[in-house]
């Protein structure tokens, strides 16, 4: 038996598989970039906006979007727990604070319990069936929204998802390595989200 030529099949084999899995990866990962610095189109008119926070431009962009009047009432999930409507306006660029209406605030609802994608899922779940909410425009990053949409669904499936990214700072200059690496990163997430992964490791980690 020629266990060197056995062993070097193996090998061959093993090498053969993990670059066969790196294209894959990179196939993958040159479509979420492009998917993730598309600009995005209006949304139609829904029941509600969810913005969910941990970049810039996203509470800024559901604002305005709420003030358009493509939906009733927003919900900004994920704020620090002692966040208040008048410390969101103060954080405002000044030429957006001072065009919103007063009355504007009353459709503002701030969810101060999220800390990852799959709590801003769970309070939005719960925000959305208070308010017998049927469609909701989603507003995060471009490199977000892919897996953002995913786990809002998995706990509304019966709402109509409407995704409007924004596109943040690090998305203005993509191929920096700070932007790559921080692409790359959302990228693995989104892959462990599509596989169910995320919520059963957050599951355990409560357990």
């Amino acid at each position: 038996m020629n266990r060197g030529g056995t062993a070097r099949r193996f090998l061959l084999g093993t090498l053969a598989g993990l670059l066969g899995c790196m294209l894959l990866w990179g196939t993958g990962f040159a479509w979420f970039v492009h998917d993730a610095l598309k600009s995005p189109s209006r949304p139609p008119v829904a029941d509600g906006i969810v913005a969910l926070t941990g970049g810039q431009g996203r509470i800024e962009a559901s604002l305005r979007l709420l003030a358009g009047g493509q939906a009733r009432q927003l919900l900004i999930s994920g704020v620090a727990p002692h966040a208040t409507t008048a410390s969101v306006a103060g954080a405002l660029p000044p030429d957006l604070a001072a065009s919103l209406p007063p009355a504007l605030w009353r459709q503002v609802t701030l969810g101060r319990h999220a800390t990852s994608t799959i709590g801003n899922a769970d309070e939005t779940a719960q925000w959305a069936r208070a308010n017998g909410l049927r469609s909701l425009i989603v507003v995060t990053a471009g490199y977000h929204i892919r897996r953002a949409i995913m786990e809002i669904h998995r706990t509304l499936p019966d709402v109509a998802l409407y995704p409007y990214a924004v596109r943040p700072p690090a998305l203005r200059a993509p191929l920096r390595g700070s932007s790559l690496r921080l692409l790359a990163t959302e990228y693995d997430k989104w892959l462990m989200a599509s596989l169910g992964l995320t919520r059963n490791m957050t599951t355990r980690a409560q357990n």
